[in-house]
């Protein structure tokens, strides 16, 4: 399925996906607190220092497990890295290469930038062997795929918690507060100090989710902000085609009067 297509389907899911809210809330299951983002509201933008911090968390942690099969190398140039940095990124994995050579077989080498994120696994099957069963979803969209977005991965990230008294959770699950039912098969995934960020950004496990989730955010609508650029630019010509058209009406009756 072509990425334009997928992103077309989002707002679909999305609409079957909210019309499941209403049984949550009323169970009282979920509550998804509201988080400030810099990219909140139609003037909003994404922090370049937290989306290249939350790359960073989605390669030293998440990418071991999750795919974001969507995104390529060289679309990090957006974060605000340079088009060496972004080769010395790709060439840091090995890749299939998706044609055989002359004897016909698949050899590996270095990534380039045009190559897509490194899976990490070869097939679903593979990374539901590794996974005691579970399939971690891939990251390319997951805010557009899960109701409440940016703030139900946010609240899902620090959401691990103990679990109540007279409460047993099965081996392999663990509880967490913001996932329907509690009970989650995917381990506590942050922990302060898990990475170590070059800017001396404290790295607890908040500041690490908020950073992750910008950057997931951004990997899923990464055309945000020239979205909004240009709903303030057509907003701007309507107020202005307005005041033209009022002038115009005006001195139109006055002339006539």
């Amino acid at each position: 399925m072509s990425i334009n297509l997928r992103r077309a389907l989002l707002p679909a899911l999305g609409l079957l996906a909210a019309l499941s809210v209403p049984a949550f809330a009323a169970e009282g299951e979920i509550k998804i607190p509201k988080q400030s983002w810099s990219f909140s509201g139609p003037l909003g933008t994404y922090d370049r220092a937290a989306l290249q911090r939350g790359f960073q968390i989605y390669k030293e942690v998440c990418s071991a497990c999750h795919a974001m099969s969507l995104v390529a190398y060289r679309n990090l140039t957006a974060l605000g890295f340079s088009d060496a940095e972004v080769k010395a990124i790709a060439a840091s994995v090995e890749v299939q290469d998706k044609e055989p050579n002359d004897q016909g077989e698949y050899v590996m080498r270095q990534g380039r930038a045009a190559d897509h994120f490194k899976a990490p696994f070869a097939n679903e099957q593979a990374a539901r062997a590794a996974n005691n069963g579970a399939y971690p979803p891939d990251l390319s969209l997951i805010t557009k795929a899960r109701v409440g977005g940016s703030d139900y991965l946010y609240a899902l990230l620090t959401g691990y918690k103990p679990a109540p008294a007279g409460m047993t959770v099965p081996d392999g699950m663990y509880y967490n507060d913001s996932f329907l039912g509690h009970l989650i098969a995917m381990a506590p995934p942050l922990s302060d100090g898990a990475v170590t960020y070059a800017d001396n950004t404290a790295t607890t496990v908040p500041q690490l989710a908020k950073d992750v989730t910008t950057f997931l955010t951004w990997a899923a609508e990464p055309e945000m902000e020239e979205r909004k650029r240009l709903g303030v630019k057509v907003v701007l010509f309507l107020l202005l085609m307005t005041g033209v058209i009022f002038a115009w009406k005006r001195k139109v009756w006055k002339d006539l009067h």
